[in-house]
């Protein structure tokens, strides 16, 4: 999926938006961070790694219930998209229970794909689960507005 309903926040620039994160909260935000790093080098494999194998991801009305499925639908487009505009995060929130966190962001992608404009506000939801030490996405909801 290659629209401007694909645009959530690819290229983060979050350092002082983090800073108003509670400090448990900061290593899952720092996971979301390197999720979108890895999509806007193109290391697709990087950015799965990220992702738990059950992840389930929400984006434009539609769903991929597994890291699996999302990488044979809308990985490569996300990171063709995510390295063609540029993406700043303008708020963060968060919260951390036990071995579960969720991070909101919202922002703004702008630039131009495949010869369109894009100009959008994105807000962002991801879910995180820690096990073994390691936090792992478990599930993803991206929206955006023009």
């Amino acid at each position: 999926m290659a629209s401007a309903a694909a645009a959530h926040p690819e290229q983060h620039k979050p350092a002082s938006v983090d800073a108003a994160l509670d400090r448990t909260v900061q290593p899952a935000a720092a996971v979301v961070d390197g999720f979108h790093a890895a999509l806007a080098r193109g290391d697709t494999d990087g950015a799965l790694g990220f992702l738990a194998d059950n992840a389930v991801i929400f984006e434009a009305g539609g769903v991929e219930r597994s890291r699996a499925e999302y990488a044979t639908h809308h990985l490569s487009a996300d990171s063709a998209f995510s390295q063609a505009v540029s993406s700043e995060v303008t708020r963060r929130t968060g919260e951390l229970a036990g071995d579960l966190a969720w991070v909101a962001s919202e922002g703004r992608t702008t630039g131009t794909y495949k010869g369109k404009p894009i100009d959008v506000v994105t807000t962002e939801t991801m879910v995180l689960r820690r096990s073994g030490g390691a936090w792992k996405i478990v599930h993803v909801h991206w929206s955006s507005a023009d």
